[in-house]
């Protein structure tokens, strides 16, 4: 494929919404950009949580535009307001939940792309983990190298 320049303008990108309140919106899709990156954007009402999990062959990228944000990245716990930038690397163990006064408005990046597939394929079948079986759950996870670890002890 070759790469092409690209430009999302405020308002554009494919959304889903998932409860009410809460919706992301696709930025730059995995095979946009050759599987280089993945990028959304995410509107987290208060107590939002994701779930405690990691990725084995992409590093995640999160920066908070507003509202707080709670992170846990291994084994510290960091609280972080507008401007904070939080990098999870591949293979640590990550989950973050909206803990602020109101929702948290969340720009997300996963590079290489891959991770990112997940999220895409969840947007585009509109299917989450607690609607699939075991066995559809489990190759999700396999085909994007995820590894769900738990609930979120957030």
């Amino acid at each position: 494929m070759t790469m092409r320049a690209i430009v999302v303008q405020p308002g554009q990108g494919q959304v889903a919404t998932y409860t009410p309140g809460r919706s992301i919106v696709l930025k730059l899709c995995c095979d946009e950009t050759d599987g280089s990156i993945m990028f959304f954007e995410e509107i987290a009402p208060v107590g939002t949580k994701s779930t405690l999990h990691l990725h084995h062959d992409s590093d995640e990228v999160a920066y908070v535009l507003s509202g707080e944000i709670t992170f846990l990245i291994g084994e510290d716990v960091t609280i972080g307001g507008p401007g904070t930038c939080a990098f999870m690397p591949r293979g640590v163990r990550h989950a973050w939940k909206s803990t602020g006064a109101e929702a948290g408005l969340v720009l997300f990046l996963y590079t290489p792309a891959g991770a990112g597939g997940l999220i895409e394929e969840q947007q585009r079948t509109g299917s989450n983990f607690s609607s699939m079986s075991a066995p559809e759950r489990a190759e999700m996870l396999r085909r994007y190298d995820w590894e769900l670890l738990g609930p979120s002890p957030l």
